[in-house]
């Protein structure tokens, strides 16, 4: 069976040189073969110009196609898959329409696995553990009061004056920011517009305490089922949002006041200025580390006294091995696709595992990306 590794961009490369050294069948596929051959070295030979008709003739069933390209492609290729019998992985979100695909993949025995990399991906393997810590512990009862937060951001490790640094075209960094989100908080529907509109302060339990500056991102409520919430627990908070460092927001504010006036055409050719100015201030120098720093927790009382409280921590940054943003998420993703090739995952589409087993397993590889990791017991 060969892996089809599809995109050599700044997020892949540890992830497909572990399936590599790990003596897996891939074939590398690139919109330039020439970068990607720069950026594996002699790590392999089998480097070929990505077109669809090309890869769907090298398809053979039980293959995996990885895909690392833009969000626009996963659905065409999952469908492809489908088409050859082979297994599709993707750390991006599930769209509705890959959504849509669930019964065709089980019908076909295909295994369609996304939200595999960092955020979504690790967060969601931390949100499974806690859950299930929480239900096996002698504090469980359905009818405590819960709050869950997961808070993820890419900062700079060594910070400058925006308070941010891109590692690839800030546009898309950008165009999040017009973007709404909705999450429980004080057990209400917080609906936001606007991230600026929901920036708080969020005190993370690292080794050295630091503070930072959250927000809601995008539809956190559709998560309660996928990590395993029954519907009758009451739940004060539940989030999931971005982090950024502490004084981000003042950094920001002339940003965010131009971004509320943008409109039509205009308003997105004036993004894509923004976007060239802040690529040209404040992208990585060549060799300087980024950091990633990941929170994931989950509280329960009763009548108003701490029951329950856990967090999984994360702070990795970047080192020999590649940036800290480019193992996370690329080496989940080879765990992924080593699961698909063992056959741990069901046919279907599917985030990441909620199996204990599995569960456990990738955490201890995640650990060894990472400069730190850690679970705290606040209570303990």
């Amino acid at each position: 069976m060969t892996i089809h590794w599809c995109g050599t961009g700044l997020s892949a490369i540890p992830g497909l040189k572990r399936l590599i050294e790990a003596g897996r069948k891939v074939v590398v596929w690139n919109r330039t073969v020439e970068k990607a051959r720069e950026a594996l070295g002699a790590l392999t030979d089998d480097i070929r110009a990505f077109d669809l008709e090309a890869l769907g003739a090298a398809l053979a069933p039980g293959d995996v196609v990885v895909s690392m390209l833009p969000a626009d492609w996963h659905v065409r290729l999952a469908e492809l898959c489908i088409e050859k019998g082979a297994h599709f992985v993707s750390s991006s979100y599930i769209a509705p329409e890959m959504r849509a695909l669930d019964e065709k993949a089980k019908a076909a025995g295909v295994t369609l696995v996304n939200e595999v990399g960092l955020d979504p991906g690790i967060d969601h393997l931390m949100a499974h553990w806690l859950v299930e810590d929480y239900r096996k512990s002698p504090a469980y009862d359905p009818k405590n009061t819960v709050s869950f937060t997961s808070y993820c951001g890419g900062v700079p490790k060594h910070t400058n004056a925006f308070r941010y640094k891109f590692s690839w075209s800030p546009l898309g960094v950008l165009k999040a920011l017009r973007s709404p989100s909705r999450s429980i908080k004080a057990h209400s529907l917080l609906e936001v517009a606007r991230p600026w509109d929901a920036i708080s302060s969020y005190d993370a339990p690292l080794p050295t305490p630091e503070t930072f500056e959250v927000y809601p991102n995008r539809d956190s409520i559709p998560f309660m089922a996928q990590y395993g919430f029954d519907e009758a627990w009451p739940v004060k908070d539940f989030v999931r949002g971005t982090l950024r460092l502490g004084g981000w927001a003042d950094a920001w504010a002339d940003v965010f006041r131009e971004i509320e006036t943008l409109e039509g055409a205009a308003g997105e050719d004036r993004l894509k200025e923004m976007s060239d100015q802040f690529w040209a201030e404040n992208a990585y120098d060549e060799g300087e580390p980024d950091r990633v720093v990941l929170c994931v927790g989950l509280s329960a009382t009763n009548e108003g006294e701490d029951v329950y409280h856990k967090t999984w921590t994360l702070d990795a940054h970047g080192d020999e091995r590649g940036t800290a943003m480019a193992r996370l998420v690329s080496v989940t993703v080879a765990l992924a696709v080593s699961s698909v090739l063992d056959r741990e995952i069901k046919p279907g589409v599917s985030a990441a595992p909620s199996d204990e087993r599995l569960v456990q397993r990738w955490l201890d590889e995640i650990d060894t990306q990472a400069q730190h990791m850690q679970l705290v017991d606040h209570l303990a």
